[in-house]
C-alpha cells in the first residue's frame, strides 16, 4: 500500500505540472497536437523511470555522507554531496541521449515532430526535479524511488496530453483576439492546476 500510496501522491497530488510547474516550457510548447505530446510525456515519462532510480544508486552508494563505507573503513568519513547536481544531470544527459538515438531509428515523424525539445528533456527541470524531490523524499529502497519517478512521469504525461486535447478543441473557438495563442493556454493551464487542488484534500 505505500508504494501505490507513493505511486497516487506522485501522478495527482504532486503533479509536476500543477503542482510545480516544472517542464513548464515543453508543456507549452508541444502540446498545440496530441499524437505529439503523447510521443513527449512518453519520452519523459521514460526518462523519469530509468533516471530518478539510477541517480537513488549514485546517491546512496557513493555520493552521500558515509555512502562510501563498504570500500573500507578509510571511506566512513567521506562525503561527495557537493557532487550530486553535476553527476544527477550527466546521468540525465546521458539516458537522453541513448533515447534520442532511439527515436530517430524507430519514428522518424515523432522525432521530427518533437525536433529541438527532444534533446532539451536533458535541461527539463521537470527530470532532474524528479530526482532531486527523490533524494528529498529519502526513499528506503529504489522501488519507492522507481514507483515515485513513475508516477510523476505519468502525472506529466496525463498533464500535457489533457492540455494539448483542450488547445486543439480550441481552433474551433470563438476566442478573443487577445487571448489567442499562449493568453488562453497560459489560463487554462491556471485552470487546471486549480482542478488539481482538489486533490490535496486526500
Amino acid at each position: 500500500m505505500e508504494l501505490v500510496d507513493i505511486f497516487v501522491r506522485s501522478v495527482f497530488i504532486d503533479n509536476m505540472v500543477f503542482a510545480y510547474f516544472l517542464g513548464m516550457c515543453s508543456y507549452l510548447a508541444v502540446s498545440k497536437d496530441v499524437k505529439t505530446a503523447f510521443g513527449l510525456g512518453i519520452a519523459v515519462c521514460f526518462v523519469l523511470a530509468v533516471t530518478a532510480p539510477v541517480n537513488y544508486l549514485i546517491d546512496k552508494y557513493l555520493l552521500g555522507p558515509g555512502a562510501l563505507s563498504w570500500a573500507g573503513a578509510w571511506a566512513e568519513d567521506v562525503d561527495l554531496s557537493f557532487l550530486t547536481l553535476i553527476i544527477f544531470i550527466a546521468v540525465i544527459a546521458a539516458i537522453v541521449q541513448l533515447l534520442e538515438m532511439v527515436i530517430e531509428k524507430i519514428s522518424m515523424p515523432l522525432y521530427q515532430a518533437l525536433g529541438i525539445f527532444l534533446p532539451l528533456i536533458a535541461v527539463n527541470c521537470a527530470i532532474l526535479g524528479g530526482s532531486l524531490f527523490m533524494q528529498e523524499r529519502h526513499f528506503p529502497t529504489v522501488a519507492h524511488s522507481f514507483v515515485y519517478a513513475l508516477g510523476s512521469g505519468i502525472g506529466w504525461l496525463l498533464a500535457i496530453v489533457a492540455f494539448a486535447a483542450i488547445r486543439e478543441r480550441l481552433h474551433y473557438s470563438n476566442i478573443p483576439k487577445p487571448l489567442q495563442g499562449n493568453g488562453i493556454a497560459y489560463i487554462i493551464t491556471g485552470l487546471m492546476g486549480l482542478g488539481f487542488m482538489c486533490f490535496l484534500g486526500i
